[in-house]
């Protein structure tokens, strides 16, 4: 797709994803069970990888029954990993299910997105059904409690992972970080840049 179209579906699609509105229609059942936890401190951690330096590897189980690591995906795909704090709160419950909507943008960027939070799998398979299909993996970061979280810098003082966002090119190679206010989502145009940037 030229540039310029790309640019503009990632403009309806950042207007789309990340307005006010949620993005999915919730049941009532469902919108009951989410817990608000209220404002929470925007960061509490300290970010330890660097761009421009190796991603720590990792391996997790996930929903699919299926070890993922990231070496699997070392010279086929960008990898992008979406850091959330916990199932069954606001924003996560809105931040993942938009990025069915831009599947496509990802598509474009040769790049797979793996979900993470320090949820045990029963809790995710839980969450995630409610929500609906997801087409990334969905993977636990539960045991050794929020190990993988520990790994980058996104564990916070209270045992969740913060909202951050990192891109990983084909090498393995850390593209780009953003460790977000964890009251809000994060802004989708930015990580399309730079999954863009990890391209060239």
């Amino acid at each position: 797709m030229p540039l310029f179209q790309s640019i503009i579906v990632s403009a309806i699609a950042v207007l789309i994803l990340w307005s006010s509105v949620p993005v999915f229609a919730l049941s009532d059942a469902y919108k009951e069970n989410i817990y608000n936890p209220g404002q929470l401190k925007p960061i509490d951690s300290t970010l330890k990888v660097k761009m421009g330096e190796p991603a720590p590897e990792f391996t997790l189980p996930s929903l699919s029954g299926e070890p993922v690591s990231l070496k699997q995906y070392r010279g086929k795909k960008n990898v992008v990993i979406s850091f959330v704090p916990a199932a069954w709160t606001p924003v996560c419950s809105d931040q993942w299910p938009g990025y069915n909507i831009t599947k496509g943008l990802f598509d474009e960027q040769d790049a797979v997105l793996l979900g993470i939070t320090v949820d045990n799998l029963p809790t995710l398979y839980s969450w995630t059904r409610q929500m609906g299909n997801l087409w990334f993996p969905v993977l636990s970061d539960f045991w050794p409690h929020g190990a993988t979280a520990d790994q980058f810098g996104v564990l916070r003082g209270d045992g969740m992972a913060e909202r951050a966002l990192f891109v990983i090119d084909k090498a393995g190679i850390l593209r780009y970080t953003k460790v977000g206010d964890i009251n809000r989502r994060p802004a989708l145009e930015e990580l399309i840049q730079a999954l863009e940037k990890a391209n060239r």
